[in-house]
């Protein structure tokens, strides 16, 4: 693969570097986040290897930028963060893994090759459809056979995050995180009015119904077989 590593500390760049040519890889280094993002956007790269806390551009803002015109090329993260706060954060940037250092060079190179092996990312989908139900993510708009339905906010978030995970058992907590933001138990029958109401709309006028209760488990929003 063609590499690009973006790490402003000379010693652990040309360690990277070392490893990665030994193992067949051609690879490209940048010192700072600015010249890595020139050269990720010209250079026709794999894969990035890029550090996090980066002089002139931040690994993160570097990332985000790339994501933004549409490069979808993979990205290790690289950094003394290893918070699962910080984890998420760098993924949430449009990174596709993870290393902290200081890291082990085969497990670099595992995650290498392993992002290697990606299928190209396809393009998200803007409509999401399970049955006769659809949900348009552009337009904000749900519909049942042909027919409008209106939802609130927090009822077209729970939905989408349903028809996201379509055929799948989504758990009372999945709910709480994902669609409240609450990573904690706030002890109180929010998720089941929501989902009360979201039958009322979604199903209590058209047949067969979608969003099933599995007893024990949670819930989960399916075709009929």
């Amino acid at each position: 693969m063609k590499v690009l590593v973006v790490e402003d500390d000379a010693e652990t760049a040309r360690y990277i570097a070392r490893g990665l040519q030994e193992l067949g890889h051609a690879v490209d280094m940048a010192v700072d986040g600015r010249d890595g993002l020139f050269h990720a956007t010209e250079g026709g790269y794999d894969l990035l290897v890029v550090d996090r806390m980066l002089p002139l551009l931040d690994g993160l803002t570097l990332v985000k930028t790339l994501r933004a015109t549409g490069n979808k090329t993979p990205v290790l993260f690289l950094t003394t963060l290893g918070g699962v706060d910080d984890r998420v954060e760098g993924l949430e940037a449009g990174g596709d893994d993870y290393l902290v250092k200081p890291f082990a060079f085969s497990e670099l190179a595992a995650r290498v090759h392993a992002l290697g092996r990606r299928p190209p990312i396809s393009e998200a989908p803007t409509v999401l459809r399970v049955a006769d139900l659809e949900m348009d993510l552009v337009k904000r708009r749900v519909s049942r056979r042909g027919t409008t339905i209106e939802l609130q906010p927090r009822e077209f978030r729970l939905l989408e995050y349903l028809l996201r995970h379509a055929g799948e058992v989504v758990t009372r907590t999945m709910l709480l995180e994902q669609v409240w933001d609450f990573h904690f138990d706030p002890r109180t029958s929010v998720v089941e009015t929501h989902i009360s109401r979201l039958r009322q709309k979604i199903d209590r006028d058209f047949d067969p119904p979608l969003i099933h209760t599995v007893r024990g488990a949670g819930y989960s929003l399916r075709a009929p077989a």
